[in-house]
């Protein structure tokens, strides 16, 4: 049986997997290193970045060659989620994403403020300046772009998004289409979602927000205006024409106990079309299905999402 979540794991990413035995190394450290005076165009960078305001982000490159691959991560999960795997026969174990797409180009991760470590326990990222409040979907794009600007890492980006993610790179593709280059969506959060919750939009909505984790009443605990996001989203210029590639789970959602089955199965009935509606953004996208995998495709399927982004570096080459 795959990990479960030990917080909620329900939809975007209102769940995180507990620290996964034997998936620790720097990543999972607590510790930031000191930011050099420049970000390295090659090799391996992690420290923090001054994006403005005061406030420092962090962020971890490796390997070289373009086009950059930018990981994002859900809805409150840090950076810890690409560098992490929990397989079964016959994916194998390793490499996780992170390093698997730093075998063939560059590629960065990095830590949202309020995004929770991988860590045992786990813990708030201490690596990011923190953020007290409900944030806007265009102030998380804003923020990769000031983080990307300010390390200077070249453009244009393939941009890979897990679960509310894909929203946040699907967002900064639309603002930013000179500097996007590609797009591979990983069970990714999609604008017709509300539509297809109803009645029941409003309790999910919550659940998104507050699903049930030690860090639900802090302050600093990333919390999104969704409705807003969604907004933003269709109503923002539309995508560039890029290579696209769509990851999907096949397994049901975990989910805490106590959570409403009818959310659950609501949830279940509109994540299909959810997915064939990411699939209709673009010209010819191949859809994976991670078979056996739940949403946290990257951890489970590593390998399969290396390929993904893999298939679309390769088509982005073929373009130049």
């Amino acid at each position: 049986m795959r990990h479960r979540s030990a917080l909620l794991c329900v939809l975007l990413t209102a769940a995180l997997p507990a620290a996964v035995p034997g998936c620790g190394g720097p990543s999972a450290l607590h510790g930031t290193p000191p930011a050099p005076s420049s970000v390295p165009a090659t090799g391996d960078f992690s420290g923090q970045v001054e994006v403005g305001g005061g406030r420092k982000i962090y962020l971890s490159c490796k390997g070289s060659g373009s086009p950059t691959v930018i990981l994002e991560s859900g809805l409150h999960d840090s950076s810890d989620t690409w560098t992490i795997t929990d397989t079964r026969p016959p994916v194998p174990k390793a490499p996780a994403v992170f390093p698997g797409v730093a075998a063939f180009t560059r590629v960065c991760v990095y830590d949202r403020p309020g995004t929770v470590r991988y860590t045992e326990p786990p813990a708030l990222t201490t690596r990011s300046t923190p953020l007290d409040g409900i944030r806007t979907l265009t102030a998380m794009a804003d923020d990769l772009d000031k983080l990307l600007t300010s390390a200077r890492v070249p453009g244009p980006y393939v941009l890979v998004g897990h679960s509310f993610g894909g929203m946040i790179t699907r967002l900064y593709a639309q603002r930013h289409p000179r500097k996007t280059a590609g797009l591979v969506f990983v069970d990714a959060f999609g604008t017709d979602i509300r539509a297809l919750f109803g009645t029941r939009w409003a309790a999910y909505r919550a659940l998104l927000n507050r699903p049930g984790t030690p860090f639900d009443t802090r302050p600093a605990f990333e919390r999104v205006d969704i409705d807003g996001a969604i907004d933003s989203v269709t109503t923002a210029p539309p995508l560039p024409a890029v290579p696209m590639a769509v990851l999907s789970k096949t397994e049901p959602f975990a989910a805490a106990p106590g959570t409403p089955k009818d959310l659950l199965d609501t949830l279940e009935r509109a994540w299909p079309q959810v997915q064939q509606k990411l699939v209709e953004l673009g010209n010819q996208t191949p859809q994976f299905l991670a078979t056996g995998s739940d949403h946290y495709v990257q951890v489970h399927d590593p390998d399969l999402t290396i390929d993904a982004v893999r298939l679309v570096v390769g088509r982005v080459h073929a373009k130049q």
